[in-house]
């Protein structure tokens, strides 16, 4: 269950819209009506099969029972269930989930994918509470799935759904994932987003021990925000410093590669639920460290539209100041203990501290903050070369 501290601040980002998964939104009254309807998915995918459909699901339920311990041990149990309710309940559950995705490589086939309601049982398959043991999904998925398609895994089953979760644009990481020791769909997803094995220990992960500037600040210092288009791993960030001695400082190449964020308003729902899956879980904190860098980097609706500018950010909401209110409240009540880019925080650091960075985005902040400060300066200079011209004129006089 996800802890009061974060369910408080946003509820409605834990909690299923229109299917439940598991005992712990079971008795939710918006999921209630849906419940009758995910029998017609158990029905489909059994009468794929060539066995009788008592059979089909006997069996099903008998690995329910012989997991039944096991099965358990996975929930905070806010209600008593008998073992039958719980064999029941993983048994239509799992049989539900792989009818839905079946339909939606069908529906992938007919360009009906973008279907609202389809779009909003996936994002309730990706919440932290509604879940059932991935250990069980398997065995359904080897008894149901695999017997008229059996050269397809259970990974790449999921695929199109965890591809609609995606983030970040950019290829997921879909290699060398073990579904051994992966507990549920949600945990299958955090998976697509670390780095590879050869390149997770050349990672630099540190303590978030100081911040770095908004968006609009580093562009005044010189700092150039471009999509990451070749990243070792999806959710890289890159600094490449190019020190230019020069006074001209916006002219050099000191260059932020991201990876480019698609935001929308289900964008938070995953982005929540995975920062709760890392909070309480042995587990590598790559989405809080993540989400932390972009609140550094976000203060105003003007960093979103400067990173929009950029093309490191695709802005699906109603507004900019939405889509920075939404990146600024993302990580409040969150930790990040070990953080991914504390070796591009201080790179970005020492550069914004030297003095010709410094001193120009203090410039340009006095300056070319707003059209009136640019009148202002112009005719300031102006006023200044006339003064100079009539000084000369009457000394030569």
């Amino acid at each position: 269950m996800v802890p009061s501290t974060l369910r408080d601040l946003k509820p409605s980002s834990f909690s299923p819209r229109v299917v439940s998964i598991g005992p712990l939104h079971r008795q939710d009254e918006n999921v209630q009506e849906f419940e009758g309807r995910k029998a017609s998915y158990l029905i489909n995918l059994i009468d794929r099969m060539n066995s009788p459909e008592e059979e089909t699901l006997e069996s099903c339920a008998e690995k329910a029972y012989a997991s039944m311990e096991q099965i358990k041990s996975c929930y905070v149990w806010t209600k008593t269930y008998d073992d039958a309710d719980i064999a029941k309940m993983m048994v239509i559950d799992a049989c539900f989930i792989l009818g839905f995705i079946l339909k939606v490589h069908e529906y992938g086939e007919s360009g009906d994918r973008k279907n609202l309601l389809t779009q909003a049982i996936i994002y309730d398959l990706v919440l932290l509470e509604n879940q059932i043991p991935f250990f069980f999904l398997k065995e359904i998925f080897q008894y149901t799935i695999q017997k008229f398609k059996p050269n397809v895994s259970l990974i790449e089953f999921l695929r199109p759904v965890l591809d609609h979760l995606r983030l970040f644009v950019g290829d997921m990481n879909f290699q060398n994932i073990s579904t051994n020791s992966t507990p549920h769909i949600l945990s299958l997803l955090h998976e697509c987003y670390k780095p590879p094995h050869d390149d997770h220990d050349k990672i630099s992960i540190g303590n978030l021990s100081s911040t770095i500037r908004s968006a609009v600040d580093l562009d005044r210092a010189g700092v150039h925000f471009k999509p990451n288009k070749n990243p070792k791993w999806l959710m890289e960030m890159e600094v490449r410093l190019h020190r230019c001695p020069c006074f001209f400082w916006s002219w050099s190449k000191t260059t932020l590669k991201m990876p480019v964020l698609k935001v929308h308003h289900f964008s938070e729902v995953v982005l929540r639920n995975l920062i709760a899956y890392e909070q309480f879980r042995q587990t590598s904190k790559y989405i809080t460290s993540y989400v932390f860098a972009m609140d550094m980097l976000v203060n105003t609706q003007e960093d979103v539209a400067m990173l929009i500018e950029s093309e490191v950010l695709v802005n699906y909401m109603g507004s900019n100041e939405e889509a920075a209110n939404m990146i600024n409240n993302i990580n409040k009540e969150v930790a990040c203990v070990d953080f991914f880019y504390s070796e591009q925080l201080n790179i970005l650091n020492e550069y914004c501290n030297g003095y010709w960075p410094k001193h120009i985005a203090r410039m340009r902040r006095t300056y070319f903050s707003s059209p009136w400060n640019m009148i202002a300066l112009v005719a300031g200079i102006i006023l200044f070369a006339l003064t100079v011209v009539q000084t000369i004129f009457t000394v030569n006089n």
